[in-house]
């Protein structure tokens, strides 16, 4: 018979699902656990109706797929911003990541994802179909590939500038300020505003 590490089942089982988080250890999920067993049964009300609530009522901007609040976000709702620019994004960390720069005043698009065979993630599991709609509009002048400089996003790069490069759209992308590998949520603010506001053409990428 094995013997559980915890004093509880319920303890445990709550470590593991806390366990299960990015990032998260079961040393720093036992500590989260036995700090919400310290609080009231009014905050830990509020944590999970919270948690409830982020699922049932969170929508993603039906202009940008960026997680919003309403049918379309802030961001592509706001008509101060210039929505002939669009910065193509992984996912939403990437926008936070880019509005915290104080350096992009364009709109966004969020892929939901970067190509990768060995994750069996192809071309058409990316949300590209409001981006397309743009484009054929002839809503967007420039698009800017702001993607991790990883072998994904290398090749979702190179995937969307095969699809797009016959429009009249400028396609650019970040300058290499960012590190090669690198993701952008973890970029530090200055580098990556630099690397917005010296993008360079996507095309100029092949010759380095």
């Amino acid at each position: 018979m094995e013997i559980s590490r915890y004093p509880s089942k319920l303890l445990e089982e709550a470590v593991e699902v806390f366990a299960g988080l990015p990032g998260i250890g079961r040393k720093t999920a036992l500590r989260l656990v036995l700090f919400l067993l310290r609080q009231d049964k009014e905050v830990i009300g509020r944590f999970g109706e919270t948690i409830l609530r982020l699922k049932d009522e969170i929508r993603y901007c039906r202009s940008c797929n960026n997680i919003s609040d309403k049918e379309i976000c802030d961001i592509c709702a706001n008509p101060a911003r210039d929505h002939s620019v669009v910065c193509v994004v992984e996912n939403p960390q990437d926008v936070m990541a880019i509005e915290n720069t104080g350096q992009y005043h364009g709109i966004y698009h969020v892929l939901g994802g970067l190509i990768s065979p060995v994750d069996g993630i192809g071309p058409d599991d990316l949300v590209t179909a409001p981006l397309e709609e743009k484009i054929r509009k002839g809503e967007v002048k420039e698009l800017i590939l702001a993607l991790n400089t990883t072998m994904e996003g290398d090749t979702t790069n190179f995937y969307l500038f095969r699809k797009f490069r016959d429009t009249p759209v400028k396609i650019t992308t970040l300058a290499r300020g960012v590190a090669i590998g690198g993701e952008l949520e973890y970029a530090d603010e200055i580098t990556l505003g630099r690397s917005i506001a010296n993008r360079t053409l996507f095309e100029e990428t092949f010759k380095l």
